[in-house]
C-alpha cells in the first residue's frame, strides 16, 4: 500500500495518490468530524470533497453512538447495475431516447409491480432519479479484465444512481429538528427508533433502483439482469481491529458485499472492480469520481467554453439528457475528478482489481419536466 494509504492526523487517514486532486477544505472537514465524542476513525476516499459541514467520500468509525447527520439526507443513495439484452451494435441514439421519453414522473400503471403499503406515502417519488449528481446510464464494455465474471461485452449494461429521495429527507429533518448534529447513544429509545428508520429508507432506496430499472427496461422494449445493488450512504454495525461500533458511510462504497461499480463523471470510463476489503480503509471505497469543483461555481466557469448543446455531447459520442441549463453545467465531466487517478490510488492501495472497464452511451438526468 505504500504512501498511498497516509495518516493524517492520529484518527484521520485519507488514500490519494500524486495524481489524486484533494481539496484542503475535504480534509479539514474530515479532521473536524474525527473530533466528534467516540469517534474511532475515519478515513477520506480518493473521491474526497467537502460536503455541508461534512466530506463526502469518506466513512467514519464511531464507538458507542452513531451520528445519522454524518448519513444525511439521502439514506440508502447507491447503484445497481444490469446486464441488458440490448446488442451493442445497431442502436441509433436518436432511437433510444425517443423510447426512454420523459422518467421524470411517477410511474402510474407504467410498471406493473405491487407497491409495498410501508412505501405508498411516498410512492409518487418511486421510479424516479431525483436531481443533484444522480442518473441513469446505458453504457457499452469497451474492456474486460477478468472474464471469469461474466460480463457480456455485447450488450449494453444500464447503471441506476439513486436512493430514497424524499423519505430520507424527512428522516434526516426529524433528527436534526429533535437532536440538531449531536449523536444518538446505541441502545437508547431513540437509536432504535433511528434505526428502524433508517432500515425502512434502505428498503426504499433498493425498491425505488429496480423500478427505474424496470422502468427504462420497459421502454426500450428489452429485460435485463441485475448484476450489483450497493448502498453508498448508510449506517451499519462493525468490528474493525477488534472494536465493535458503528460504521457511517457518506459517499463510500461498500468494500465487503462483493463487485461494486465506480462510475465517473458522463464524459468519462466507468469500472466494475473487485474489492480486497481492508480495516485501513473502514472496508469502504470510492463511490465515483468525485466533485472538483463547487456547483455554485460550475456555470461560471464554463458558460463561455461551452454551450448546453455542447455539454449534452461527450468525447465518446454519447448523449446526455438533461434539459436543466444549471444542472447540466453542475453535472459536467469538468466537474468533476477524472475516474482513472480515483481508481488507480485504489488500486495502488492494493483495495481493488479491475473487473471491466465501460464507457457511457445515453445518460438520462431530467427530461425537465417533473
Amino acid at each position: 500500500m505504500g504512501n498511498i494509504i497516509r495518516s493524517v492526523s492520529p484518527r484521520v487517514s485519507l488514500i490519494a495518490s500524486e495524481h489524486t486532486w484533494i481539496e484542503g477544505n475535504a480534509i479539514q472537514q474530515l479532521e473536524t468530524t474525527a473530533k466528534l465524542a467516540d469517534m474511532v476513525q475515519v478515513a477520506g476516499m480518493p473521491d474526497l470533497h467537502p460536503g455541508r459541514g461534512y466530506p463526502v467520500g469518506a466513512a467514519f468509525f464511531s464507538q458507542h453512538r452513531f451520528y445519522p447527520a454524518l448519513i444525511g439526507n439521502d439514506i440508502g443513495c447507491g447503484m445497481s447495475l444490469w446486464q441488458t439484452e440490448l446488442s451493442v451494435a445497431k442502436q441509433p441514439l436518436d432511437k433510444l431516447e425517443k423510447r426512454l421519453g420523459n422518467i421524470d414522473g411517477p410511474i402510474e400503471d407504467e410498471v406493473i409491480t405491487d407497491i409495498p403499503a410501508e412505501f405508498q406515502p411516498y410512492s409518487y417519488t418511486l421510479g424516479t432519479i431525483g436531481g443533484g449528481n444522480h442518473f441513469s446510464e446505458l453504457l457499452q464494455v469497451d474492456e474486460i479484465y477478468q472474464p471469469e465474471h461474466n460480463i457480456d461485452n455485447k450488450r449494453l449494461m444500464l447503471l441506476v444512481h439513486s436512493g430514497s429521495r424524499g423519505l430520507g429527507q424527512h428522516i434526516l429533518d426529524e433528527h436534526i429538528r429533535v437532536h440538531g448534529h449531536h449523536g444518538l447513544l446505541e441502545n437508547s429509545d431513540d437509536a432504535s427508533h433511528y434505526l428502524q428508520q433508517h432500515q425502512h429508507a434502505l428498503d426504499f432506496a433498493h425498491f425505488n433502483r429496480q423500478l427505474i430499472a424496470q422502468r427504462i427496461l420497459s421502454r426500450l422494449r428489452t429485460s435485463g439482469a441485475c448484476l450489483l445493488d450497493i448502498h453508498h450512504n448508510l449506517l451499519a454495525q462493525a468490528t474493525i481491529d477488534g472494536i465493535t461500533g458503528w460504521l457511517h458511510r457518506k459517499g463510500a462504497t461498500p468494500a465487503d458485499e462483493g463487485l461494486v461499480v465506480i462510475p465517473g463523471s458522463r464524459g468519462d470510463y466507468s469500472y466494475v472492480v473487485e474489492p480486497h476489503p481492508h480495516a485501513s480503509s473502514l472496508f469502504s471505497l470510492a463511490h465515483g469520481a468525485g466533485r472538483k469543483w463547487m456547483r455554485s461555481e460550475c456555470k461560471d466557469r464554463l458558460s463561455a467554453r461551452f454551450s448546453v448543446e455542447q455539454l449534452a455531447r461527450t468525447r465518446f459520442g454519447s448523449r446526455v439528457i438533461c434539459r436543466d441549463r444549471q444542472l447540466i453545467y453542475q453535472e459536467a465531466p469538468e466537474a468533476y475528478k477524472p475516474i482513472d487517478s480515483v481508481v488507480g490510488a485504489l488500486q495502488q492501495a492494493g483495495l481493488v482489481t479491475l473487473v471491466a472497464r465501460m464507457k457511457p452511451v445515453l445518460t438520462y438526468k431530467t427530461s425537465g419536466g417533473q
